[in-house]
């Protein structure tokens, strides 16, 4: 069975993708500009015949394999920046860079791609197509994807795209996924409440807006479980409020920040509504006004029941108890790879790195300042990544 070749590819290499994973988790790099990593990634596959494409916006690159016979064009998505916080893994190889952690993966998701890079290259003359490799900074908040896809790196688009996330609450070597929404779209909202500072023993002279963000607080809850059904989960959470700065001064303002998470367009138009209807109303109660900024993050991550199916049947070849799982909620959280799966059909995969036999449930989860993952993982999501672009090209869609 091919998968099962793939699998054992992989793991002939897997020194050279712990390798790889370790240095770039030792120096890690934040935002769209992330060149030392870009460069460890083009010097590990210097000598493979691939064909390079970087952009403007980004320090992201896209590399070519072109296979020995036409046919479709598959892309697989791997994600390179870190998260700015403290790394508390005690690992010899820990970030030596304070104040920076790769603490979601992103530094495994690099290089399982060059690890199925490798792998796939050595089989370029029996491909029926092109395989791309989208090494991608800017994941973590940055809108890195949709540079790149600006910036033209994909074109012309692929026929199909796919996408492996760790995820350490996950059996080990388990891959997960689900049909359409995986994962929601973020979005952050500020609230500005303005009303009339003051003393604060005449709050009668005042028009005090503590009390209506307080209140807006409150009641943005009520309006989710109220106005929403509870069929398509929502969330709005506040997660700062700022205001004044004396304990005897009523302040001239209050402020609100949070999150927004919705899981389709229809949905994140209408409570974007609804936040503004709600903010205004009640502060306008308290005779003072409210100002509603709202962010638009990363829009839904929707999965082609297809590109599933297909991602199933690889991990199934891939052996493990169980060797997938189909998840039957969505995850609130967001990810970047939604731009790509706007463009071009395609899912990602969850990739459970738990050692096994652990306490999966209770490991720390990513951007833990302690996640931590067993690389004996790391060559099968190697050989599912190069599974998935293998079958496609091979028979496109099951």
């Amino acid at each position: 069975m091919l998968t099962t070749q793939l699998l054992e590819d992989a793991r002939a290499i897997a020194d050279r993708i712990v390798a790889l994973r370790r240095a770039i988790h030792a120096e890690p790099e934040l935002g769209l500009q992330t060149p030392l990593t870009r460069d460890k990634v083009r010097a590990e596959l210097a000598d493979l015949d691939l064909e390079w494409r970087e952009g403007s916006s980004t320090t992201g690159a896209v590399a070519v394999l072109k296979g020995g016979r036409p046919g479709p064009r598959v892309l697989l998505r791997g994600d390179m920046d870190a998260l700015p916080m403290e790394e508390l893994t005690g690992l010899e190889f820990a970030s030596s860079i304070p104040g920076r952690m790769h603490a979601c993966g992103h530094d495994t998701h690099t290089a399982m791609l060059a690890g199925a890079a490798r792998i796939l290259a050595a089989r370029r003359e029996s491909l029926a197509g092109e395989v791309r490799f989208m090494f991608q900074p800017g994941e973590e908040g940055f809108h890195g994807a949709r540079f790149m896809i600006e910036d033209g790196l994909l074109d012309p688009l692929p026929d199909a795209a796919f996408a492996l996330h760790i995820f350490p609450n996950m059996p080990h070597g388990m891959v997960g996924s689900r049909d359409g929404a995986l994962l929601a779209a973020a979005d952050m909202l500020e609230i500005v409440v303005a009303g009339k500072g003051g003393h604060a023993s005449m709050p009668h002279d005042a028009r005090d807006p503590v009390p209506a963000a307080a209140e807006i607080v409150t009641a943005l809850q009520a309006m989710v479980s109220r106005r929403f059904a509870a069929t398509e989960a929502t969330v709005v959470t506040i997660t700062q409020m700022e205001a004044g700065k004396a304990h005897n001064v009523i302040p001239d303002t209050a402020r609100l920040k949070g999150t927004i998470r919705t899981l389709s367009r229809e949905r994140r138009a209408a409570i974007r509504e609804a936040i503004r209807e709600l903010a205004s109303g009640i502060a306008s109660a308290h005779q003072c006004t409210a100002e509603v900024t709202i962010t638009e993050g990363f829009p839904v991550t929707l999965n082609d029941p297809r590109a599933v199916s297909l991602g199933e049947a690889v991990a199934q070849e891939l052996g493990g108890s169980p060797a997938f799982h189909r998840l039957p909620d969505p995850i609130m959280g967001a990810e970047d790879f939604s731009y790509v799966l706007e463009k071009i059909p395609g899912a990602m995969f969850f990739l459970g790195v738990a050692e096994a036999g652990a306490d999966w449930k209770n490991c720390n989860g990513i951007h833990s300042s302690k996640m931590m993952v067993d690389e004996t993982v790391l060559p099968k999501g190697a050989a599912f990544l190069a599974g998935c672009a293998v079958r496609f090209l091979d028979q496109r869609w099951p």
